[in-house]
């Protein structure tokens, strides 16, 4: 994972394989989830000023940005993915986590909390997959395309052309993509036969079956939901976001405007306030 400014990478090995993190600050545990085709950097503008009042843990899941692979039997499902993050808290003894996901990171953030909410105490969901919209349509074409043998590998080969990976770029955020970012988040996929294995098995695996399902015990989640939902989403328009607030019966809705699916980069400041004013909210009883 290539991080604009020098942060200590850990990794831990898992029984799924090897999971990179960053890990900084004391306090309460916030627990970064991302999405697809990106890495933990995606959260770089939003966790540094956090950690100086809360622990902040930064994962890169194997969902195509990660630079070492799983085992080939992994369980990359979202339910596996699911477990693997449940593992992940359970290794490094993580406890009264809040875990905050973005697009397919929020979609695996909902199942960690309605299947594993033993180690959680708060919820952050920014812009994601949820319901029937999993995955959403900007992904639908490379799950189709990844069910052919070698278009993973061809994907490679367009990845390495930055105006491709402007034009992925684009479709998520206002914010330009700069090239050193760019170059972390795409390099494992391009050189790494495995990682891209990884990668078209998660594509592959992504079913609204499973955020249906999630869905359907978001009121059995006793504890604080911030939704904190960017405007300007094509991805994930804002009637998702009402949605998923009107579901947990604890949650607050926050519209951020001039933001497209991933706010971190669009509006990391406004993010950044938002979480820490919902870390200093009275917990439930």
């Amino acid at each position: 994972m290539a991080f604009s400014s020098p942060r200590q990478v850990h990794t831990v090995q898992l029984a799924q394989g090897p999971v990179q993190y960053v890990d900084i600050g004391d306090g309460p545990v916030l627990l970064f989830v991302h999405g697809i085709l990106v890495n933990g950097e995606m959260w770089r503008k939003v966790y540094p000023p956090l950690a100086a009042y809360f622990r902040c843990v930064v994962l890169t899941l194997p969902l195509g940005g990660h630079a070492a692979a799983m085992r080939p039997d992994a369980d990359l499902t979202p339910p596996g993915l699911a477990k693997l993050i449940d593992h992940f808290m359970a290794t490094l003894n993580l406890n009264d986590v809040t875990i905050i996901g973005c697009d397919t990171g929020g979609a695996l953030s909902q199942l960690v909390a309605v299947n594993h909410p033993e180690r959680l105490a708060r919820l952050v969901l920014t812009n994601c997959d949820a319901y029937d919209d999993f995955p959403p349509t900007v992904l639908k074409p490379f799950q189709i395309a990844f069910r052919v043998p070698g278009c993973a590998s061809f994907a490679g080969l367009l990845f390495r052309l930055r105006p491709v990976q402007r034009l992925l770029y684009r479709l998520l955020a206002h914010a330009p993509l700069e090239p050193q970012v760019g170059e972390g988040y795409f390099r494992g996929f391009i050189q790494h036969r495995a990682v891209r294995h990884d990668a078209r098995k998660v594509v592959v695996g992504v079913s609204n079956r499973y955020t249906v399902d999630a869905a359907r015990h978001f009121p059995e989640f006793g504890k604080p939901v911030l939704i904190a939902w960017g405007q300007d989403d094509r991805n994930f328009r804002p009637h998702l976001g009402e949605r998923l607030a009107q579901a947990f019966p604890y949650s607050r809705l926050e519209p951020i405007n001039n933001s497209k699916t991933l706010v971190s980069e669009d509006q990391p400041e406004i993010l950044t306030a938002l979480i820490a004013d919902f870390m200093h909210e009275p917990a439930l009883a």
